[in-house]
């Protein structure tokens, strides 16, 4: 699976064992870090992955399960499958400041706005916090779910950690006491795949889900302010094969704050949101991005433009520019757009293990059985064995187990 990030300058994506930063104002030589030569952990874990529920096949692989750039795009954080969590600061120039190792494998990543302390979120339902500004010190547990954890985010001002996890939950805690729960924003009938609190609206929170809603919440009182079910604008062409597997992959807002792009696993398509100032958590739906292929992933840089990655190598990324009340397509002679793309082709071999994968998602579903149907179907099995058993009684010898009539009770003379 790739990721894409853009902060500051940097366009940031990450696809199998290799995490490449491309400069989008200056032309410099990217700059990529392969975990395949990162350093190695001195001590071998033992039994952790068949404690988290993972598959030996994973064992001893360098592919990276989640990144994160900071607010000002100065830090940029790592984890991969052998449990390294790699730091690097991007200014001057890009340098890996530290490895250190988690517990579990990780499933999101987070900094603090004061960049201080770096969040993670892992596959066995706990978030460890990991200092940035003593980047030797170990991890930290800072709370835990019962389930796996699929996203984390933190507010605006670092007072709430916000998790969401596999069992349809989101919760709030306080960061500084995170055993002190402020609400559960509940409502999803499926996994909660994604969260993002939007710029300009600080007590809002947006969740993605694999029952194919986004929901506007105040996370702070764990109230629901507004749902769109993502179904209604998907193209037909799209519908035909998507059953009930329809899952929110990724939710991003422009820096400006006014726009709110949502992504749909294996749908070729993306959905454009404009955000409601003057209405309490409603989004009114703009526009629908129909694409060649299906995306990998997607971001708003900090001029506003929408990146999506493709799933193909011929045209591996678009750019969309919004210009006089519609997003428009960028030509590929854009200066920015042009670096981005021979960069990605140069290093399109660490992108082709990811080719046609599977869904990530299609595990986490919750698997119903249709107890009533199956006793139905036994009991009308049933029935009609016995019926033939006694029709074939009936046809040979009598009952011997049917009772016998009884003799007639002699009358009492006077």
């Amino acid at each position: 699976m790739a990721v894409v990030c853009s902060k500051a300058d940097w366009f940031v994506s990450s696809c199998s064992t290799t995490l490449v930063a491309i400069n989008l104002k200056q032309t410099i030589e990217p700059f990529v870090f392969d975990c395949a030569k990162a350093e190695k952990n001195p001590k071998e874990a033992d039994g952790d992955d068949k404690s988290a529920g993972e598959g030996s096949e994973e064992k001893d692989s360098d592919r990276i399960l989640a990144f994160a750039v900071s607010a000002s795009g100065k830090h940029v954080a790592l984890s991969d499958d052998r449990k390294r969590l790699v730091l690097f600061c991007t200014a001057p120039s890009w340098q890996c400041i530290s490895t250190r190792w988690v517990v579990r494998r990780c499933t999101s990543l987070v900094f603090t706005q004061t960049e201080d302390e770096v969040f993670v979120a892992d596959k066995s339902g706990d978030v460890y916090s990991f200092s940035v500004l003593e980047p030797q010190k170990p991890g930290e547990l800072k709370l835990g779910h019962l389930s796996m954890l699929l996203d984390v985010t933190l507010s605006p001002d670092d007072r709430y950690i916000i998790t969401a996890d596999r069992d349809e939950k989101i919760r709030v805690s306080f960061r500084q006491s995170p055993y002190n729960i402020q609400a559960f924003c509940l409502g999803h009938r499926e996994f909660v795949s994604a969260l993002l609190v939007p710029e300009g609206h600080p007590d809002w929170l947006l969740s993605g889900s694999g029952d194919g809603t986004m929901k506007v919440w105040h996370y702070e009182s764990g109230r629901r302010l507004h749902s769109v079910d993502l179904r209604q604008f998907t193209l037909d062409s799209e519908n035909k094969d998507t059953e009930k597997r329809f899952a929110v992959s990724r939710i991003i807002i422009s820096p400006d704050g006014k726009r709110i792009a949502v992504q749909c696993e294996r749908f070729p398509s993306v959905q454009l949101f404009v955000v409601d100032s003057g209405t309490e958590g409603c989004l009114s739906p703009a526009e629908t991005l129909a694409l060649p292929h299906a995306p990998w992933d997607m971001t708003f840089d900090s001029q506003n433009q929408l990146w999506v990655l493709l799933e193909t190598e011929d045209v591996n990324v678009l750019l969309y520019r919004y210009s006089e009340q519609h997003w428009k397509l960028c030509d590929s002679e854009t200066p920015e757009l042009r670096r981005v793309t021979e960069v990605l082709q140069a290093q399109w071999n660490i992108f082709k293990g990811s080719m046609g994968l599977e869904s990530q998602f299609k595990h986490l579903y919750k698997v119903n059985f249709d107890n009533m149907a199956s006793y139905l179907q036994k009991k009308q099995e049933r029935l009609e064995q016995e019926s033939r058993k006694r029709a074939a009684s009936n046809g040979s010898t009598p009952n011997k187990r049917s009772k016998p009539q009884s003799s007639a009770v002699p009358q009492s003379t006077s």
